[in-house]
């Protein structure tokens, strides 16, 4: 009998992984989460664990680029469909930032995982802001200025930490206040 896993049950090994791992940064925090509490979250043995990453810091990064940048290409998609601007903003909106606040809103560390991120792997960050700005100025005709002003009011929605509830009703308003400019330079 063989020990070696198929591609699909190591890929579902690793998800499984990368879950308990966020359950545990955005609850207990990055220095304070061990690979033994990431081990047990996940039901697994920590030599498993270490078959899978290096160490922690790889788990986090990978915690990261799964939770965020596994988005992108469903995001640049509905930037690139047809239909109403505002609709397209509220989608983008939705998938790279309404999906991943309701994941972490309301974890006692949540407001310590972007600057962990941000620490030990910059360029993550830096890429979802990249492909958000993208993603919007795609729908804002090519505007890369309108496209950082709405990025801007979008990250001043976040501050002092709403629902998921409230957050929707927000990027819905910003969207529809950026529609009437779009229909303007048609």
């Amino acid at each position: 009998m063989s020990n070696k896993l198929t591609q699909d049950e190591a890929e579902a090994r690793r998800l499984k992984i990368l879950t308990a791992a966020r359950w545990c940064f955005l609850n207990f925090g990055f220095s304070k989460t061990s690979l033994d509490d990431i081990a047990k979250r996940a039901t697994i043995s920590r030599t498993l664990l270490y078959r899978t990453f290096k160490d922690k810091e790889d788990i986090f990064t990978a915690v990261f680029a799964e939770w965020l940048v596994s988005r992108h290409p469903a995001a640049r998609t509905a930037a690139d469909r047809s239909g109403a601007p505002v609709e397209r903003l509220i989608e983008v909106c939705r998938l790279m930032v309404v999906e991943p606040w309701a994941d972490m809103v309301g974890a006692p560390m949540a407001g310590e995982f972007f600057d962990v991120c941000e620490r030990i792997d910059p360029e993550i960050e830096a890429l979802h802001r990249r492909v958000a700005s993208e993603c919007v100025a795609t729908i804002l005709g090519g505007d890369e200025a309108a496209a950082e002003v709405f990025l801007l009011a979008l990250d001043g929605l976040l501050g002092d930490e709403p629902t998921t509830t409230v957050l929707k009703e927000r990027v819905e308003l910003l969207a529809a206040r950026f529609a009437p400019s779009l229909n303007k330079r048609k």
